[in-house]
């Protein structure tokens, strides 16, 4: 089985951008409750079918399979919830991690998200100078709740 450990952090500043070059990615979601979610996503002229399981604590069964990308695109079309999620994704190693951010498009412009994947859910490793507060535990920064409530409607102070 694969198994999905993840930390969510919002990013403190700016100074990540020009350590990676992004990639264009849109997802959704043709289910997404209590015991599993289901994503449709494309990764520029790729596409993927992920199944994840119920979070339990940070970690969570996630099988992914690559799919034709027009098999891909005509589900996000015709099957997957709306909003659909948009976002470039940058990928970048810092001290023996490696660090995906996230920046939002769309529905959720303004967004900003570091994550890490883990091997084990108490794993050590340095937080980079740009990350900030950890948002793991907040269900609304979940791609799939970003999709049911867009970062663009929340209320912020």
């Amino acid at each position: 089985m694969g198994t999905e450990i993840e930390r969510k952090f919002l990013l403190a500043d700016d100074t990540w951008r020009g350590l990676a070059e992004g990639k264009w990615y849109c997802q959704g979601y043709i289910c997404s409750g209590a015991q599993a979610t289901v994503r449709i996503r494309t990764i520029g002229d790729n596409g993927f079918l992920t199944i994840k399981g119920p979070t339990r604590g940070l970690a969570r069964a996630e099988y992914e399979y690559p799919i034709p990308v027009s098999d891909a695109r005509e589900m996000l079309a015709n099957l997957c919830s709306r909003p659909l999620i948009e976002k470039i994704r940058y990928t970048i190693e810092f001290a023996g991690s490696i660090w995906e951010i996230d920046e939002f498009k769309k529905e959720n412009d303004g967004l900003v998200l570091a994550e890490i994947e883990l091997e084990q859910p108490q794993q050590q490793f340095v937080m980079p100078p740009w990350v900030g507060t950890e948002v793991s535990d907040d269900p609304r920064y979940r791609n799939s709740s970003l999709g049911r409530q867009p970062y663009s409607t929340w209320v912020r102070k």
